[in-house]
């Protein structure tokens, strides 16, 4: 029998830490470790995406889909380089994921030779491990303990191999006397941390001594609605969720007030500028402008990082744990509150908020609303639905009209909040949950920039809905250059693209919509059609993602971006008017 290879030795520790799919592109810098993917095709599936981009995409929505190791693979030099943006994505939202490259012949490094990219030094910052292999005997300890590493940190690790070096066998290359053959284990551990009881107490005692609590909370959240409606229950506090922590509480639980920040509703706007006590439960919403002023609320953070305690905002105490653990904890400290006044105004306020939404997503104008989309979407969905966005006024749709219940997943691009990710999310859920209902809620801009990604789901059979909101513009960049710089829309437009057209020429069934009236007609077609699926919804371009509430200064630099020359602006002031009116009608 041969020797295995480091390629060999690098597939089979993946399979024993129980790695069961990789998202890649073959290459000529990669070819030793894909014949040895090959080889053990039976153990472990290579998904081709048509973007190594996507690739890292799908690995880091595997890794938020499933909890597990995300892996993807990609050639050396370019290749290499196109993984950055979605390594940076799983960073900078903390999924642990394992990415694979290429190096050239390690003897004509730094010769100017082919592809000759030193991707160990390029991935520095994104990754916590970053190794370069040296030789088939350091395979075997790199591959663990960059795969230990990313779950452990749930972090990105990156292993680079020289193209020979790949194909190298074990017994070839001479192993120190220091490096013992297999001392190293696939044995993970999964730590359930608890803050000591001193501090429990203290954070107990504090959010007991408030009047007006509010819990924020984050993807550390996750799987904890149970413990979280139970605190909130005993403290009588309105719960508002991150984006990405959409999934830690039903939209129709009566302590949740919906999203926070420029996406998030009035209620849970209003509730948290007001509160004077603030438990943030494994979050770090990064918009620093939405919480209490420093000062006024008495904070208490339950993190499992403890160097995000105290990142957002001052806290008096910080419980450093998993969440789950640290509130099972916690909730017999905290008395039950009598005075559920500050709740109930909350709870006041989220019932006109419902039908605010219900308004707009029932609205029969010309152009149609994006939010009629959404809105009919949300009737569709699955118990177990899992939904993925992208970033861009596409992402406010979604966060507003998605009533979220237990059991459904959402995932968009958190704080890196990157476009392009949605479709490649979608197909990583269908590849990780086949049977369960994936949709993908897009814009026009990201969906463009990704299409290619329509092969990988015809290619697998992969039964994704995808829904392209049609505005023909950067709308996102449109209103943020409007309201918050004062300036006029520049370079915002898009060039028309006939998706439904594309669709088809990939082989993927297509439908578009422009008529509100048919609008939930026509995706219920969509929806039971077998397979990939795309839905073409042409919406009004005008229509302005709205922030909770409105400031002077917004207000200001809007006007003085219509008076300054925004193309359009009769249609936008006639819009913009006439939302505002049948609002207060």
């Amino acid at each position: 029998m041969s020797s295995p290879t480091a390629g060999d030795v690098l597939v089979e520790t993946l399979i024993d830490w129980g790695v069961d799919t990789i998202f890649g592109i073959p290459g000529d810098g990669v070819n030793g470790i894909i014949e040895s993917l090959r080889r053990k095709a039976d153990a472990i599936r290579f998904i081709q995406t048509r973007h190594e981009e996507a690739a890292a995409f799908m690995a880091c929505a595997y890794a938020k889909w499933t909890g597990r190791l995300g892996v993807c693979l990609a050639t050396s030099g370019p290749g290499g380089i196109h993984l950055l943006n979605g390594l940076y994505d799983a960073k900078l939202d903390g999924q642990p994921v394992l990415a694979i490259t290429g190096l050239q012949f390690h003897d004509l490094l730094h010769t100017d030779t082919q592809q000759d990219v030193e991707l160990d030094k390029l991935f520095m910052d994104v990754a916590a491990y970053n190794c370069r292999v040296m030789g088939a005997a350091h395979m075997e300890n790199v591959a663990a303990l960059a795969i230990r590493t990313a779950l452990a940190r749930r972090a990105v690790a990156h292993i680079t191999v020289p193209v020979d070096v790949q194909d190298q066998p074990v017994k070839r290359d001479a192993r120190s006397k220091r490096n013992i053959a297999h001392h190293v284990s696939g044995a993970p551990a999964q730590p359930r941390l608890a803050p000591p009881e001193t501090d429990l107490e203290r954070a107990a005692d504090i959010l007991n001594a408030c009047e007006k609590p509010f819990i924020l909370a984050g993807r550390g959240a996750l799987g904890c609605s149970d413990l979280l409606g139970a605190v909130a229950e005993r403290l009588g506090a309105p719960v508002g969720k991150a984006l990405l922590g959409k999934g830690a509480l039903d939209d129709e639980h009566p302590h949740c007030v919906g999203g926070v920040g420029l996406l998030g509703t009035r209620p849970s706007h209003e509730a948290m500028s007001d509160c004077d006590g603030l438990l943030i439960v494994g979050s770090a919403f990064p918009y620093i402008e939405f919480y209490p002023k420093p000062g006024q609320a008495r904070a208490v953070q339950i993190d499992i990082a403890a160097e995000r305690i105290g990142l957002r905002y001052p806290v008096e105490c910080g419980l450093v744990g998993d969440c789950r653990t640290t509130l099972e904890r916690l909730a017999p400290l905290l008395r039950e509150r009598q005075d559920r006044s500050f709740l109930q105004k909350a709870q006041e306020g989220m019932k006109d908020w419902r039908e605010l939404m219900a308004e707009r997503g029932q609205r029969r104008d010309l152009p149609m609303k994006p939010q009629v989309v959404a809105y009919e979407l949300d009737k569709l969905l699955a118990d177990d639905a899992l939904v993925s966005t992208d970033s861009g006024t596409i992402t406010t749709w979604i966060a507003r009209q998605m009533t979220f219940r237990q059991g459904q997943m959402f995932a968009c691009s958190g704080n890196l909040a990157t476009m392009a990710c949605g479709l490649p999310y979608a197909a990583a859920a269908a590849v990780a949950y086949p049977g369960r209902q994936v949709v993908s809620f897009v814009g026009d801009g990201g969906m463009t920039m990704l299409i290619g990604e329509l092969a990988t789901c015809v290619k697998y059979g992969l039964d994704v809905k995808i829904v392209v909101i049609k505005n023909n513009s950067l709308g996102q960049i449109k209103w943020e250059q409007m309201v918050f710089l004062g300036h006029p829309e520049y370079v915002c437009d898009l060039q028309p693209v006939d998706f439904a057209a594309i669709a088809r020429g990939f082989g993927v069934t297509a439908f578009t919509i422009e008529d509100p009236a048919r609008c939930g007609e026509v995706m219920r077609q969509a929806f039971a059609t077998p397979g990939p699926v795309l839905i073409e919804a042409v919406v009004d371009p005008n229509e302005p993602p709205m922030p909770p509430t409105v400031t002077f200064e917004q207000a200001k630099h809007f006007a003085e971006a219509l008076a300054k020359g925004t193309p359009g602006r009769g249609e936008i002031i006639k819009t913009v008017t006439g939302d505002r009116l049948r609002e207060l009608i």
